[in-house]
């Protein structure tokens, strides 16, 4: 077989923006890639399908999860090819292709490094934890094979989500076949390194064509929708962990903090003893040596004047010791050091012994802060439960039984389902069966309640008839029907491989239809690749997953259905607070990274469209039980209002175009911005002015009287000269202090509004003179604001999606705390006499490779920013430049808050 089959035609009609890309087609694969960005919901696969049968060569397509893989078969089956039973010219092995074959990036990965492994779904958070190393000892073999087939198209659906060692077998796979790479993702990686970002580009080519949410709302393809959070409270038992695991690990630090053991070892190193013969290793190891000054001063130990010359400032204040810096020494201590503490290695293998006892460490990971143990407190925290039945009640109340809710977690938890007549198990566990339970049990309004996982399926005694018939009608006789032991009110439905496809259909019939009003089951199942646009209302359950499956999840609730143009989604996100933390804990920085990927619309009061959390206006100390509960209270106002959430979006529609991806730096002032900017801008000069003018009124007169006194005295104009001197002097002493703190706080407030714009007009130079950015210059600027709330926004309007992103990208590297460029610029900004600043910012590193482009951004920065140094830190002195400079922000506690955000202009 050498071509697609001639009779296959998608069976439904394009949309305009896939029509749009099909039209370009040629254009966009004359660099043999093609690179699309398009959000759950918008048809990315039958796109791909279609893209590959035009290019009509044997094809390779690789998924993220084997549900994800098995939809695409099922799509191309169901909507090309009109067949249910696959042809045998489509294999699932890699190890034995065929004309089109879909497989799992793991798979390939495994089969590559002759590994037979489970192919399991992508679940965690964090995805540079590699789960196979090698040198892909049968990557010929694969490649091979593929040759075989001819294969010249490759599919790859969300590929920026992998694993490091993945992307090395997939650019190796890709180097030996040189294919047409087809890339399709629904949140493309703005937020990781520029190497990263980088790599991901060379695989996927630039971005050719990007669809976004709000588009797809416009086109009629997603619905008017909405994410909500709702928070809880740990248990009294899940509290009294969290805090006995704090007061443990807080005493862990400090007996580790006052350990003699590694005191000496420290005390003993060449670093400590001989820092001025160190240098080379110190510049290259700062962090090791910054946490190793900062545990000897902890311990009094006093800070000789070498050290002092090697960080080349006497005023620096060294920081206290904190979890972060001891994480940091215990590091070297145990791990990265290997010469110099051998003698302490029983002392290292106990303290490794006591961390992991104590939840300190996890492969070889040591984290006091940010701990596991906790994180799984509170992710899988049983007072969800209650959070999940007050929105089902909630929901059932406004929508009564046009309520259409699905309930995804991660587990199914079978040892709740007893088989008994009564089940009065307590609810110790998040899981399907747990919520099923706790639904049940608490279920006064008699809502239709059902359950699909893979191996329990559940459903309302007054849905049999329906399913029965619908059953008969698909030709199916063998499905066993039983009452639940404890409550004859649910039917349970016996599974077989046979009819198993066939129940996950039936199921979904009978809850679109009604039968079912709320659905609960595994976010593996029904999470991806699954389908019912009846869907108004997600709870998102599950605590496990990467943001690929939790934007999958999400893209449940958002598509629109046919005949019902009234649709708007409620999606429902479940955090619980932990109370020992001033932010709110583990479970709800995961959210916030989440958020990153979800584009809706605002609850500021001037509707807008964006990404990230900050578009729900979620308070600062939300760790309180007060301000939590208000906000659930305020949550469930908005989410029972679905005619104003279709008129925010409309409103938010009309004030834009399209999604502009940009930089915020946030407001850092503790005030809040309006009063500040009031102080600082409107009443600068008044302030001024009413300073001179109380010292003209009070010191004028008394100077009057002064001189009228002097004056017999005087006998020239010399002597006058003098005694107005004197005066003037004591003027100046009373009010200048006055007049230089009105005008230190003007230009304290000045710097980043004013220069932001600057900064990025001079990386903008840098950047089309380095060939990154190519669009004509009279084609692009750089576009910068500030909101009524302090935040300043940036962005480069015109040119490529890929542009854009690269200008983002580089201009955050300049903001942010210096980490270890090559090249750094010393601002140097000065006011009359009275203000002297020293402002360190990186040169981005697609600029600092070249020392002619690191030159010629300095010589832009000059001409619009302002007077500046440009120092190479590959040398002693940029070295010590870095470790100044990374010391004194971290002493400062000094976090980069600049993000990257998504909005709609």
């Amino acid at each position: 077989m050498t071509a697609y089959p001639k009779e296959i035609k998608f069976i439904s009609s394009w949309r305009k923006y896939q029509q749009r890309v099909l039209d370009h087609l040629d254009d966009y694969i004359a660099n043999r890639h093609l690179h699309i960005i398009a959000p759950p919901g918008s048809g990315k696969t039958v796109l791909g399908l279609e893209v590959a049968i035009r290019l009509n060569k044997p094809t390779l397509i690789l998924a993220p999860t084997i549900a994800i893989r098995n939809q695409w078969i099922q799509r191309f089956c169901n909507l090309f090819l009109q067949v249910e039973v696959i042809p045998d010219w489509i294999s699932k092995d890699i190890r034995n292709p065929k004309f089109m074959t879909v497989v799992t990036f793991q798979g390939l990965h495994a089969a590559c490094n002759n590994l037979r492994v489970q192919e399991e779904e992508i679940d965690e958070e964090d995805d540079e934890e590699e789960t196979i190393k090698s040198s892909n000892p049968n990557l010929d073999n694969i490649v091979n094979g593929l040759k075989s087939q001819n294969i010249n198209t490759i599919v790859v659906d969300e590929a920026h989500h992998l694993k490091n060692e993945w992307w090395q077998t997939l650019t190796k796979v890709k180097e030996k076949l040189d294919p047409i790479i087809v890339g399709l993702t629904a949140t493309p990686p703005y937020d990781v390194t520029p190497a990263e970002w980088l790599r991901y580009i060379e695989f996927n080519g630039p971005v050719d064509a990007e669809i976004s949410v709000p588009e797809l709302v416009i086109e009629g393809d997603l619905c008017p929708h909405q994410d909500y959070v709702h928070f809880t409270f740990p248990t009294a038992e899940e509290n009294q962990n969290i805090i006995r695991f704090r007061e443990n690990i807080e005493q862990l630090f400090h007996q580790i903090k006052l350990d003699k053991t590694i005191i000496t070892a420290i005390e003993n190193h060449p670093i400590w003893v001989h820092p001025t013969e160190n240098l080379e290793w110190i510049y290259t190891n700062l962090s090791c040596y910054s946490a190793c000054l900062i545990f000897l001063n902890a311990n009094n130990r006093e800070i000789h004047e070498l050290h002092i010359e090697v960080i080349g400032d006497e005023k620096l204040k060294i920081p206290q010791l904190n979890y972060h810096w001891m994480e940091k020494l215990l590091d070297f201590y145990l791990y990265q050091e290997k010469e110099h503490f051998k003698p302490f290695e029983e002392h290292r293998r106990q303290l490794e012994n006591k961390l992991r006892h104590c939840g300190a460490m996890e492969k070889r990971q040591i984290n006091f802060a940010n701990n596991k143990r906790i994180t799984n407190f509170l992710t899988s925290s049983v007072s969800k439960l209650n959070g999940i039945s007050s929105i089902v009640d909630f929901e059932f109340k406004h929508l009564a039984h046009n309520l259409r809710m699905v309930i995804l977690s991660d587990y199914i938890r079978k040892e709740f389902y007893i088989n008994t007549s009564e089940n009065q198990l307590g609810l110790t566990k998040m899981g399907v069966i747990p919520i099923f339970e706790k639904l049940r049990r608490e279920n006064a309004t008699n809502k239709k309640i059902g359950v699909l996982t893979g191996s329990i399926v559940i459903i309302p005694k007054t849905a049999c008839n329906a399913f029965e018939a619908k059953a008969v009608k698909q030709g199916i006789t063998k499905i066993s029907l039983s009452p639940v032991p404890f409550d004859h009110d649910y039917i349970i439905i016996e599974q077989t491989e046979q009819v198993k496809n066939d129940l996950i259909h039936l199921v979904t019939e009978i809850f679109e239809e009604g039968e079912i009003e709320v659905l609960i089951g595994t976010k593996s199942l029904l999470g991806e690749g699954w389908d019912a646009p009846a869907i108004n209302s997600l709870i998102l359950a599950s605590f496990v997953g990467s943001f690929v499956s939790s934007n999958q999840m999400r893209g449940r609730a958002i598509r629109t259905q046919n005949g019902n143009t009234d649709k708007t989604g409620n999606i429902w996100h479940l955090v619980t607070i932990d109370p020992t933390a001033k932010t709110g804990g583990d479970d709800f920085d995961l959210l916030k990274r989440r958020f990153k990927s979800f584009v809706g619309v605002s609850f500021k009061q001037e509707p807008g469209i964006e990404n990230g959390v900050n578009r729900l206006n979620l308070p600062e100390n939300i760790s309180q039980v007060a301000e939590a509960e208000k906000k659930n209270i305020e949550m469930f106002a908005y989410a029972a209002d679905r005619e104003n959430l279709k008129q925010r979006w409309k409103s938010a529609l009309e004030v834009g175009v399209n999604l502009v991806e940009e930089i915020k730096i946030p407001f850092q002032e503790e005030r809040e911005y309006q009063e500040v900017k009031a102080m600082y801008l409107n009443k600068t000069i008044a302030n001024l002015l009413a300073t001179l003018g109380s010292g003209l009124a009070g010191f004028g007169l008394q100077s009057l009287e002064f001189l009228l006194r002097g004056g017999r005295h005087l006998k020239s104009a010399h002597d006058l000269y003098i005694l107005l001197g004197i005066i003037g002097t004591i003027g100046m002493l009373i009010f200048g202090r006055l007049t230089c703190k009105t005008l230190t706080l003007y230009i304290k407030y000045r710097d980043i509004s004013k220069d932001i714009h600057q900064i990025g007009q001079a990386l903008l130079s840098a950047l089309v003179k380095a060939g990154v950015i190519q669009t004509d210059t009279s084609q692009i600027y750089v576009q910068s604001e500030i909101d009524q709330y302090g935040a300043v926004f940036c962005h480069l309007e015109g040119g490529t999606t890929f542009e854009k992103s690269t200008f983002i990208n580089a201009l955050q590297e300049v903001i942010a705390p210096i980490d270890n460029p090559r090249y750094v610029i010393i601002r140097k900004n000065k006011f009359m006499l009275f203000v002297k600043q020293k402002d360190y910012h990186a040169v981005p590193e697609l600029i600092g490779r070249n020392k002619n482009l690191a030159e010629h951004f300095k010589h832009q920065w000059e001409l619009g920013v302002g007077a500046c140094d440009l120092i190479f830190t590959r040398s002693i002195e940029g070295r010590k430049l870095i470790l100044q400079s990374r010391i004194k922000s971290l002493a400062a506690q000094f976090q980069s808050k600049v993000e990257h955000v998504n909005k709609w202009r």
